[in-house]
């Protein structure tokens, strides 16, 4: 389960290279929720597309969404945190806009072309520091409930990095 901070933190680009290193289908909830045209999914709809994931042997999912957390850490043996600076995560996020213009990221749903509005820059900047607090007590709580989940948090560039290095070695 592959989780971040924020939009921008590379929680997709990281996934699909674990996903490669480790030869594990990625999924990413984008691409489950967003319907074409920017439509959202029912909750239920959403819920029972990941439950179908879940029940498989071997996934690896990103995306927050905080609505269906529990569903993926129920099953999951590992969950990966990325957290990098608020200023990385906005200017990569202004950066996949301009590369993106007018076309559809494969970790989105069909017929989402890439869009960048006020208010999504508000909900980054608005959401980043309570979402930190957030994730701190939701991991901490996991490990008072004795939780045997691996629990990897990743809070620079180098350290994403190195990670995916380190998997790609183990792996030869």
């Amino acid at each position: 389960m592959v989780i971040g901070i924020s939009a921008g933190v590379g929680k997709s680009t990281f996934a699909k290279k674990l996903g490669k290193a480790l030869n594990i289908n990625v999924y990413h909830l984008d691409a489950l929720y967003w319907k074409p045209g920017w439509v959202e999914a029912s909750l239920e709809e959403f819920s029972k597309a990941q439950q179908e994931i879940v029940n498989r042997r071997q996934w690896i999912i990103e995306g927050n969404y905080s609505n269906t957390f529990e569903i993926r850490a129920e099953h999951a043996d590992m969950i990966i945190y990325l957290e990098l600076p608020l200023y990385v995560c906005l200017y990569r996020v202004v950066k996949r806009w301009l590369m993106n213009i007018g076309r559809t990221r494969p970790d989105l749903g069909e017929g989402c072309k890439e869009k960048l509005d006020w208010d999504f820059i508000k909900f980054i900047y608005t959401t980043y520091y309570p979402r930190k607090r957030k994730m701190n007590e939701r991991f901490q709580s996991f490990q008072a409930l004795g939780s045997k989940k691996e629990i990897i948090k990743l809070k620079s560039k180098q350290e994403i990095h190195s990670y995916l290095e380190n998997i790609k070695r183990q792996k030869e």
